[in-house]
């Protein structure tokens, strides 16, 4: 198996899991807890534990940045983060309800200012895969560094996906720009609301459809409802979610991306590596977090030990 190397961002979590609707104006009870994540740094830490020799690119601040560093250290991530002395980390805090769906309220941060600076041609060395987070390209200084890794990739012939991370962030970068600075890209794996704002397309089959016709190989995430696989202009596979118990849904897609490109890089099939992808995906859900070992963390997490299942 060949080496992973993924690009994206480096979060501080903040997660509030509330059982009752959030109270305007004054106090909802909730059990709160302090996790690294970020979509990128989790999409790695993931493909390390499933095995794959995973090298990680981020950008981190001056508040957490060794903790952060730290941390995929343990996750089995060899990682390249810059720490920012300007800027704190991204933060982001997940309010989660009692079915594991969660909103966001989000400080990018040091990552918003990734760049091409922070590259280095070694860090392809050894890598069969490159993989980048869509939050990357939203802003100017990250779009010049996917560019330059993706061109990089193609002339050592390094396969590379994307995902395109939110669609709020993706409706103001501009759809038909997003496509056009992604089309180095073989593989895009998107969720269902991402794939059908990319496509314009109704139905999640259709979207697979148009994806993988445009990029290669499209694998949308349906949630709950599994996944499917487009592969140049045909839905290929279907695969429903693997059973769980719902906890919190942060992180999911980002393990889906790691058991689904980690398979691939063991020589799966596509049906295999959409199988696998779910199965990681559903680990994620039934965890507090968006990384794998949530029992793991240092001394900066006060609650790391709360894994409490929320009621069906």
């Amino acid at each position: 198996m060949g080496g992973l190397l993924v690009i994206g961002d480096v979060v501080t979590d903040v997660v509030a899991l509330h059982e009752r609707p959030l109270a305007t104006g004054t106090d909802t009870a909730a059990d709160i807890v302090l996790r690294p994540g970020g979509s990128g740094a989790n999409t790695a830490s993931w493909a390390a534990r499933l095995g794959a020799d995973t090298r990680f690119l981020g950008r981190a601040g001056y508040d957490t940045g060794d903790w952060h560093t730290a941390e995929l250290v343990k996750a089995g991530v060899r990682p390249h983060v810059r720490v920012d002395p300007d800027r704190p980390t991204a933060i982001v805090i997940a309010m989660v309800d009692v079915t594991g769906e969660r909103s966001m309220l989000t400080n990018r941060g040091a990552g918003g200012h990734i760049s091409a600076a922070d590259w280095s041609p070694g860090l392809l060395d050894g890598v069969r895969h490159l993989h980048i987070s869509g939050y990357t390209l939203f802003a100017e200084p990250g779009l010049d560094l996917a560019g330059l890794a993706m061109r990089e990739a193609a002339a050592r012939g390094v396969t590379v996906s994307v995902d395109p991370a939110s669609t709020g962030p993706l409706r103001a970068f501009g759809v038909e720009r997003f496509l056009s600075e992604t089309s180095p890209a073989g593989i895009v794996i998107p969720n269902l609301e991402e794939a059908l704002v990319l496509t314009g397309e109704r139905e999640p089959e259709a979207a697979a459809r148009t994806l993988s016709a445009r990029y290669g190989t499209a694998a949308v995430k349906l949630g709950p409802g599994g996944a499917i696989l487009g592969v140049d202009g045909r839905v290929v596979a279907r695969e429903p979610a693997a059973p769980a118990e719902p906890v919190d849904s942060t992180g999911a897609g980002d393990a889906f991306a790691a058991g689904f490109l980690v398979s691939l890089l063991a020589g799966s099939s596509p049906a295999e590596a959409l199988k696998k992808g779910c199965a990681a995906g559903a680990a994620a859900v039934s965890e507090v977090g968006g990384r794998p070992s949530a029992g793991n963390f240092t001394r900066l997490t006060p609650i790391a030990r709360f894994q409490r299942k929320l009621p069906q």
